[in-house]
């Protein structure tokens, strides 16, 4: 038997719950300084990034986002320098 939560999510595509976990995961500009080095925060929107394209049929570009997630992850890949800092 489904939970009342589970049947109002019913009505959504999966698109469209995909893209609903995007926008929770995007990092708002306001936090930008505040989490671009924090590794999690940035798999999570890449990974929520590429559950959408997959969903949108665009393999390449779903895959290019899971590795910048496990790149995050694995910490084989950092955050650049703010372009605003250091002038």
């Amino acid at each position: 038997m489904l939970s009342p939560a589970t049947r109002d999510l019913a009505q959504f595509s999966d698109l469209e719950l995909a893209q609903a976990l995007l926008q929770r995961m995007a990092i708002a500009p306001n936090d930008w300084h505040r989490l671009k080095a924090n590794r999690k925060a940035r798999a999570l929107e890449q990974a929520s990034t590429a559950l959408v394209y997959l969903l949108k049929d665009q393999p390449e570009e779903a895959l290019a986002r899971l590795q910048q997630a496990a790149g995050w992850l694995d910490r084989s890949i950092s955050a650049p320098p703010c372009p605003t800092h250091g002038r």
